[in-house]
């Protein structure tokens, strides 16, 4: 009974091994070039789809320390791909935005991904794609105990 468990759990490693390895092989390309790495792009992502995030909530939503972020938020400042602007309700919360550029970068960067999730959700029925949302939402919540919205 172990060794069948195992031999499960271990083939569900390896597709998901593979399958976050087909999901990330084209934004890493893109990000490599500029000499970039998954931070960075989870920065854009994160910021794009809430703009006005503070650098606190983004450090919550990323699981990584102020040390960890400092130095990919500086470079995507520095690019002028992310802007810091002063909060309105408190001058010491600096809210982030992506620029055009960044706003544009970041479509490049998860629009495979996008694409990629397309096509498979196309070919699943409705159960099937619940079901890889009930396992995504188990596994987020894993990691971060909380899961801040359902996908």
């Amino acid at each position: 009974m172990i060794d069948t468990e195992e031999g499960r759990l271990n083939a569900a490693l390896e597709l998901f091994y593979y399958a976050y390895r087909a999901f990330t092989t084209q934004p890493d390309a893109l990000l490599s070039e500029r000499g970039w790495g998954r931070v960075h792009h989870r920065v854009l992502y994160f910021v794009g789809r809430e703009p006005g995030l503070s650098v606190n909530t983004l450090l919550a939503r990323l699981g990584v320390s102020k040390q960890a972020l400092h130095a990919p938020l500086r470079e995507l400042q520095t690019a002028g791909l992310v802007k810091a602007c002063v909060a309105e309700h408190d001058r010491r919360v600096k809210c982030l935005y992506l620029s055009e550029e960044g706003l544009a970068l970041e479509r490049e960067l998860s629009g495979s991904q996008r694409a990629i999730l397309a096509q498979v959700f196309s070919g699943l029925d409705g159960y099937a794609s619940d079901g890889w949302r009930a396992v995504m939402l188990s596994l987020a919540a894993a990691d971060t105990g909380v899961v801040r919205r359902e996908a």
